[in-house]
């Protein structure tokens, strides 16, 4: 079910992006970089399950290697220290990240050949949109 995500994923699209960095607690300068990154983003998924999804950038690039349904720790692109687990929910990659008592979801989806990607922190919500490159 995961292989469906599998590919290297260009970004076309990114709404209310700042306002989701806000929520989360991102300062103004990293903001304004986010703001302005269109990353990559490549999924790979190992012979043993191994999921790797990199998020690549000219400002900075990211790697999150796990594995379905088991928690591990992430440093997220704004430095952020979480306990992240991802899961396969009707479809969708679901990564839960949590860290100072505080809990964000980021739900990703194949949708019409693209991929979506929703940030959700409470109610703030921002979609990221993703074409795969050939």
């Amino acid at each position: 079910m995961v292989e469906k995500f599998v590919g290297t994923w260009k970004m076309v699209a990114s709404e209310n992006f700042d306002e989701y960095m806000k929520a989360i607690g991102v300062g103004f300068a990293t903001r304004q970089v986010g703001n302005r990154t269109k990353p990559n983003l490549i999924v790979t998924v190992d012979d043993d399950g191994t999921v790797c999804i990199k998020s690549q950038s000219t400002f900075k690039t990211t790697e999150i290697r796990f594995k379905l349904n088991e928690p591990f720790e992430e440093t997220t692109a704004d430095d952020r220290k979480t306990k992240t687990v991802v899961t396969l929910d009707n479809g969708k990659l679901v990564q839960k990240q949590c860290w100072d008592g505080k809990e964000t979801n980021i739900e990703r989806e194949i949708t019409d050949g693209k991929l979506i990607a929703k940030c959700v922190m409470g109610d703030v919500v921002a979609v990221r949109t993703y074409v795969k490159e050939a």
